[in-house]
This record gives C-alpha cells, structure tokens and sequence, in this order.
C-alpha cells in the first residue's frame, strides 16, 4: 500500500439519511506508508468524525476514500480489520485482562470464530509487545497499569493486528509531558521502521510540528471547513500556521517552529 487517498471527501453523521448533517466537505488528501502525518485543528472543527470516517466507523456523506484501489465501502468489516487498525482516545473499560491478553485481542481478525491463538500469532503478540517496550508489563492487569503503559499496550495491540494502516485519535492526551514526548517518538519510529500509514490526531501542536512528516490542518471558513496539507516547514513558509496558532500572546516562529507565550509585560512565559 503506497497512500490512502481522500477525494472530495464530505463527511458527517447520519450519511445517507433524511437527516444527515455535514461536518466538512469538498475534502482532498493523500497519507502516504511510512510517514508519520498529524491532524490538527481547533476544539469541534471535525477532527474526530474525519477519523471515524476514515477508520469505517462512519459511513461518508459524499465522495471517496480510495484504499488499494478501492472504495472503503467495498470493504466487509473484516477485510477492514486487516488493512486499518484504530487506537481511540477512551480508556478501555476492561477488568480481569492482562496487557497481553489485550494485545492479543489484536490477532482477531485471522483467528476465525473461536478465537484461539496459534504459534505464529502468539509470536506476533510478544514481537507487537517487544517494538513497542511493554514485554515487562505482559502479565499485569490492564486496570492496574498508568495512562501512558495503557496506551503503549493498546498501540501494540494495533501492531499485533498487522495493518499496513493505524489511526490513533488523541494519543497523548492525559499523558504528562515526557510520556507525550516518548509516545509521539514512538510512532514516528513505528512509521519509518514498519512502513505503516500512521495518521493521528492531536492538540499537541509544538511536538506535531517537530515530530510530523507531514500535517493535514482543519480550520473553520465561516459555516465551511478547509483542509490544507503539507510538511510543517512548507505550511510555515506559507503562513498558514501562523494564521492557526497566533493570537494575543502567542508567537510562532516559522523558522525553528516553536511557540512562545508572553505576558502582558512582553516577557516569555513559556
């Protein structure tokens, strides 16, 4: 798989429907195997729905989402299992698993109706765990683990589901600062290393745009949504991400692409 292609792409809710609603339409992009690639925009913008689009977890309003050559909705459930997998924002309300049962549940797709793990998949669980640095954790209970281990055993579990495709929706959030920081290295590791699509979502913009391949910016245009796509440096070189991050006390600086904060004394306060 070399780039999963949006093309015109209008999603929302209630898709095909007397009362479907439209977040955003009109919208066009490619993600590209082995690049890491951030989604980033304002609170309520359409962050979300476009990746539960994207992940068939919502039909498109309108448009195409073109995988393999194919549209997304000429996929079954489980061919979809095994070209996309989805680490979610929400804690998983599991009690009584440990954190390589929870990985393992990534082998579901291939395991057929029992559900029983052979030789290859138990190997595929503990190199999912071994890439990801949680093998010391395999047999504590996912209730007893941080917010930060939780979503290193979910981002394994995406791993031992051997998509060539993974979207992660607010990965780091929760997460103190050096966990965000390891999480973030992680990914962009996994994407080169594996040659995995890995698409996220995320309010972290200081670390995207240090860390990102490539950034897909959602922004409001009146009642309309845009979409605009590029490397961090070709979207500061146009002023694009000025436009998004600058306001009263806060200075972006194109060339290093760092954000700063002033007081109202002119001081940088962080």
């Amino acid at each position: 798989m070399n780039c999963i292609e949006i093309r015109n792409l209008s999603i929302g809710y209630d898709a095909h429907s007397k009362k479907a609603k439209t977040v955003a339409s009109a919208l066009n992009g490619c993600l590209c195997e082995g690049r890491l690639t951030c989604l980033l925009g304002a609170n309520g913008v359409g962050k979300s729905t476009l990746l539960k689009t994207l992940s068939g977890f919502l039909q498109k309003i309108q448009g195409e989402i073109i995988i393999n050559n194919k549209d997304i909705e000429e996929y079954s459930d489980k061919e979809l299992a095994r070209l996309i997998g989805v680490v979610l924002t929400a804690k998983p309300e599991i009690q009584n698993m440990t954190a390589r049962e929870m990985v393992a549940l990534g082998r579901s797709p291939y395991t057929g109706f029992w559900g029983s793990l052979g030789d290859d998949d138990n190997r595929i669980v503990e190199e999912a765990m071994e890439i990801v640095g949680i093998k010391a954790l395999a047999d504590r209970m996912i209730d007893t683990l941080s917010d930060g281990e939780r979503q290193k055993v979910m981002i394994a579990k995406a791993l031992a589901q051997q998509t060539p495709v993974i979207y992660l929706d607010e990965p780091t959030a929760f997460l103190d600062f050096p966990s965000k920081v390891e999480m973030m290295r992680l990914l962009k590791s996994l994407a080169r290393e594996t040659g995995k699509i890995i698409f996220l979502s995320t309010h972290d913009v200081s670390m995207a745009l240090q860390l990102a391949d490539d950034v897909w910016l959602m922004e409001r245009d009146g009642d309309k949504r845009t979409l605009t796509i590029g490397t961090p440096n070709a979207l500061a070189d146009e002023g694009t991400l000025q436009r998004f991050i600058e306001g009263e006390g806060i200075h972006f600086d194109p060339t290093t692409l760092t954000i700063s904060l002033f007081d109202s004394f002119g001081s940088i306060t962080g």
